[in-house]
């Protein structure tokens, strides 16, 4: 399989992704403002859920652009990545529909969690196949930005039982964390 053909791939599993959340908010049955209000919490993890995705994908096609050539190994990694995106539609319309409840608010943590971690998995898998002199491992670096991301997630879904919303502020500040994508390729590999 080419890079291309990956990078396709996983551009339609992440607009599949996306879609299904867009599908998931159910119209209000009346017909003032008011019957909206029901769906504010609903609307909130469906914004948050998208700006992660968001991120995913750009982040995944800046980290794919600096690849040269993959095997099995970057395959399996890339799928590992998406399977825990694809559980992002599901935890998101949970917590959305229970009000940011402790226990929904702590699964989509788990689902962050080991999204960040798969990214990470993919992100090491791309270096070793490149080598540790490569281009892409200068760029990638120590990546102290997904190590943060991964501590950050793991205090969110155990201070979720105390207060689901700190626990939610964090899952916030690590979308803004991630909002630009990786400047370190931008500067040393992406023309």
């Amino acid at each position: 399989m080419t890079k291309g053909r990956l990078e396709a791939f996983s551009d339609g599993v992440i607009a599949i992704i996306i879609t299904i959340m867009v599908l998931e908010m159910k119209v209000p049955h009346g017909a003032d403002l008011a019957a909206l209000r029901p769906l504010i919490p609903v609307f909130l993890s469906y914004i948050l859920s998208y700006i992660y995705i968001g991120i995913y994908w750009n982040n995944h096609h800046h980290l794919l652009q600096a690849a040269r050539h993959i095997n099995g190994r970057i395959l399996w990694a890339n799928l590992h990545l998406l399977f825990w995106l694809s559980l992002v539609p599901f935890a998101t319309g949970w917590m959305g529909e229970n009000h940011f409840a402790a226990t929904q608010v702590a699964l989509y943590g788990i689902i962050m969690f080991f999204a960040a971690l798969a990214y990470f998995i993919l992100s090491r898998v791309l270096v070793a196949h490149h080598g540790l002199d490569s281009a892409l491992a200068t760029a990638i670096g120590k990546d102290f930005k997904g190590k943060v991301s991964l501590l950050f997630y793991a205090l969110a879904i155990l201070l979720s039982y105390v207060n689901s919303w700190f626990a939610s502020s964090l899952y916030i500040l690590v979308a803004i964390m991630w909002l630009i994508p990786d400047r370190r390729i931008e500067r040393n590999i992406i023309p």
